[in-house]
């Protein structure tokens, strides 16, 4: 039986988070084809919605679905309840009342806001769009605010930045639930990236450079291709043809993170889809994928994730 999601949709909802969901899970299918999730579109009362960006959602559903709902996300919104008085208003307050305890429950954006008046968030780890941190801190000191990284997977609830970083939770979800093989398929139907790490930074310090040929991400393609490698920052800038120095800058420039920390993720990344889709030895996913040791892959695996890679295995393991 497909997961049950239904998308609640607060007045005034971000157009952009609301799409996220639908897509992205309605993109997760398993190897014969089935629909892996059930989503839904409701609204606190059944009415249509206003987004943010000059256009109004008639949804298909009211809020009675979400009492049937296995997770219930809640995009970003701008209600002047949970945005601006700390509470959540009568109806979205009765909307929420119908929620199974037990519930995964998910935030994009500013919607945590609504988690955050409802107090599902209350002693728990969190983000939200960075811009708006320092609104969410004064109406919901009880969180634990981090608006430095993509999204925060604290179990049963879960919550993202702004935007985009929807994009990199739901894929998130799809990967938990069903493993990478699946949340790649997802990503490649959507054409984008299939993972950024939640810790990763939510923005760019520095502009991205123009399109003119002097980027590096034909060697970023290439270093992917051969992670087993012994690579190094010479190895990179010489494939690039820049200086070290040169290459650094540009490499930090497009992606926000220095090379070493870019090769350490994509090397982690690797080394969670050796262990989820084959059977090798923990010594070899190490070696495969450039990590070296055993010991090398546990620490780097408890950094990223917090779990070690047997546990990981056991957990992620496609079966059958």
């Amino acid at each position: 039986m497909a997961h049950r999601v239904v998308v609640l949709a607060a007045e005034e909802s971000v157009g952009f988070d609301l799409c996220i969901p639908p897509q992205v899970l309605n993109a997760a299918v398993g190897e014969g084809g089935e629909a892996l999730y059930e989503v839904a579109v409701c609204s606190a009362d059944g009415g249509p919605v206003r987004m943010t960006a000059g256009f109004t959602a008639l949804v298909d559903h009211g809020p009675e679905v979400l009492a049937e709902a296995d997770t219930v996300v809640v995009p970003g919104t701008r209600a002047v309840g949970p945005r601006r008085e700390g509470v959540l208003g009568t109806k979205l307050a009765a909307a929420l009342a119908l929620v199974r305890p037990g519930t995964r429950m998910v935030s994009i954006c500013t919607g945590a806001f609504v988690l955050g008046a409802a107090g599902v968030l209350d002693g728990r780890r969190a983000t939200t769009h960075w811009r708006f941190a320092e609104d969410f801190r004064a109406l919901y000191p009880r969180v634990e605010l981090d608006p430095d990284v993509l999204f925060v997977d604290d179990g049963d609830v879960l919550t993202s930045a702004g935007l985009a970083a929807g994009l990199d939770l739901c894929l998130h979800l799809v990967r938990s639930d069903h493993g990478s093989e699946v949340a790649n398929r997802a990503a490649r139907y959507c054409v984008v990236p299939p993972w950024r790490d939640g810790g990763q930074s939510q923005f760019i310090d520095a502009p991205v450079p123009v399109g003119d040929g002097s980027g590096v991400s034909a060697t970023r393609e290439w270093a992917v291709d051969r992670l087993a490698e012994p690579l190094d920052l010479a190895a990179l800038a010489r494939h690039a043809r820049m200086s070290v120095r040169t290459f650094s800058r540009r490499f930090r420039a497009e992606t926000g993170v220095s090379a070493g920390t870019w090769l350490i993720q994509q090397r982690v990344r690797r080394a969670r889809e050796l262990l989820e889709e084959t059977d090798l030895p923990v010594e070899e996913v190490a070696r495969l994928s450039g990590l070296g040791t055993a010991a090398s892959l546990r620490q780097h695996l408890r950094t990223a994730i917090g779990v070690a890679p047997l546990a990981y295995r056991r957990t992620f393991r496609r079966t059958g």
